[in-house]
């Protein structure tokens, strides 16, 4: 015997089946009244509740680096809410659990997330874009996450499956830097992926960990939509010209050189970090700034790469 729910996605229509002698319920172990004493299949719960809620969304995107320091959650916030600019329903994933940036570049450090029956509500932004993140989660935000890889496993679990994200456009995931169990523990969860953001900076350091980067995305055969380039050419805070600080054009011959998309180059601007400590994503606090125009063109190029740009923004599925 099997519970059924019918998902219907704008993509196909398929059956999510709970496992024969499942709880059903729509949230995590970790949640649960009863996980003390369920004797349930707790894995394969798991896995039919990340399904459940990832066919609710149309589009799953992760940005990442190999290397950290080189702008990655600054782009995932603004290509985020540029993609709600665009007119898109979109939700933005914090997978980053030792540096988790994302309320803060949001302005919503001192929020924390309540769940129920159904799950833990991410936090829904002004102007509706959605946020989770484990910093919305600990008590004190400045203390160090010293998580062993099994108790990592469980987060991405609840990041992803206990979620209640709802009918999405776009889930946007900051990854963590580098290649570890955390990035490999959501592409599992995520067969389907769509598509994967690589962000590197102008340097060949930098862009020899992208290209590591690059090489692990194709070994999973996931889609990468393409490469930015981060702090390119510096933006003059006095006559807004561009300075070139350090060389430009290196993650440009990368993907030429690998066989990937360039998707943009998004230069150094003091306002982009000035946001940052605002909480403010400077796509919305300087809507006419080269920074912004940069990123509204990569989120533009993320929902062409994806033919979302075809697509309706209505509805994207019914329960």
């Amino acid at each position: 015997m099997t519970k059924t729910i019918e998902i219907k996605n704008m993509r196909d229509t398929r059956t999510i089946s709970a496992p024969a002698k499942d709880c059903g319920y729509f949230h995590g172990c970790q949640t649960c009244d009863e996980n003390d004493t369920c004797k349930l299949d707790r894995a394969a719960h798991k896995k039919w509740l990340i399904n459940k809620r990832m066919s609710m969304i149309k589009y799953k995107i992760l940005v990442g680096s190999n290397k950290g320091g080189v702008g990655k959650s600054t782009t995932t916030v603004n290509l985020a809410f540029a993609l709600e600019k665009l007119g898109y329903k979109v939700g933005l994933a914090d997978s980053d659990l030792h540096g988790p940036n994302i309320p803060k570049m949001c302005g919503i450090e001192n929020v924390r997330l309540r769940g129920d029956k159904d799950g833990i509500s991410p936090h829904i932004m002004p102007g509706g874009l959605k946020v989770a993140s484990l910093g919305l989660l600990i008590e004190d935000i400045n203390e160090p996450i010293v998580w062993r890889d099994a108790v990592k496993y469980e987060f991405m679990i609840e990041l992803l499956g206990n979620m209640t994200w709802g009918e999405l456009d776009f889930l946007v995931v900051d990854l963590p830097p580098g290649t570890g169990n955390e990035l490999i523990t959501i592409m599992d969860f995520l067969p389907n992926l769509d598509g994967v953001v690589v962000v590197s900076t102008p340097q060949d350091v930098a862009l020899l960990d992208a290209r590591k980067m690059i090489s692990f995305v194709k070994e999973r055969n996931a889609p990468i939509i393409g490469i930015v380039e981060n702090m390119s050419g510096l933006v003059c805070p006095h006559c807004s010209g561009e300075i070139e600080v350090f060389k430009k054009g290196g993650a440009a011959s990368v993907a030429d050189e690998l066989g990937v998309p360039f998707i943009g180059a998004i230069p150094m601007d003091g306002e982009i970090a000035a946001c940052a400590d605002k909480g403010i994503p400077a796509v919305l606090a300087h809507p006419d700034s080269p920074s912004t125009r940069a990123f509204m063109a990569v989120a533009e190029k993320c929902a062409k790469f994806l033919g979302a740009d075809q697509a309706s923004n209505s509805n994207v599925a019914s329960v």
